[in-house]
């Protein structure tokens, strides 16, 4: 299955070089999207053996994603892994995502850190919690992990999706999206990584939009 990993970026600099070097030893390319960052992580990712895609200003998560996902369906691969390009998530769990989905009939197969959760703070964990059991509930099949952004997913989902958002919701719109194609969402235990980085999601602007899109999402789901 021939699969390249996405890493969307915002000043990264300090441990894009080291992730995608581990990530190239598992023969696998590499997709760095950068969102205008403002230090040198698009010449690191660059030197470091990715291919880099630049975003002139700072657009979202969401938007480096389906960026991202468009450039690969250009390029024939048939799925995609997404990783954050901070250090939280390790190269060493790829061969799981790969491996399974081999054998899957899954459309997306999504880290699940919340068997490993022991270094997890606990306001995220409780967080994790509360919001995958609601996405899980609209989506209609159990996802113990649904802000995981460690996932596999396959071409026929990419191909078919139609995503409406461009921040840190549009995780949660792949899976409802996919959700409602009658694909299924597998998950696969994955390790905890917690090093005091600091959670970029704005409070205010990105929980309001997150409650917009999934008030929108129930509304959608009733009628």
């Amino acid at each position: 299955m021939k699969t390249c990993v996405i890493i969307p970026t915002y000043n990264e600099a300090r441990e894009i070089g080291g992730l995608i070097k581990e990530v190239m030893r598992h023969n696998l390319d590499v997709v760095v999207v950068d969102d205008g960052s403002n230090d040198n992580t698009p010449q690191i990712a660059g030197e470091s053996g990715a291919f880099v895609l630049r975003n002139a200003k700072n657009q979202g998560k969401g938007a480096s994603l389906i960026r991202g996902f468009d450039y690969a369906l250009g390029k024939g691969y048939e799925a995609v892994i997404t990783m954050d390009g901070d250090g939280q998530h390790l190269p060493e769990d790829l061969p799981f995502f790969i491996r399974l989905a081999k054998y899957s009939d899954s459309g997306i197969i999504i880290g699940n850190r919340m068997q490993k959760a022991k270094n997890m703070p606990l306001a995220r964990f409780l967080t994790n919690k509360a919001l995958s059991c609601l996405i899980s509930g609209i989506a209609k099949q159990k996802i113990p992990d649904t802000q995981c952004g460690f996932r596999l997913i396959k071409r026929r989902v990419l191909e078919e999706v139609k995503l409406s958002t461009n921040n840190y919701e549009t995780e949660s719109e792949i899976l409802l999206r996919c959700s409602r194609l009658g694909q299924r969402i597998e998950s696969v235990p994955i390790k905890t990584v917690y090093r005091g980085q600091k959670s970029r999601i704005n409070p205010v602007m990105d929980t309001f939009r997150f409650l917009r899109f999934i008030l929108k999402e129930l509304w959608t789901t009733r009628h």
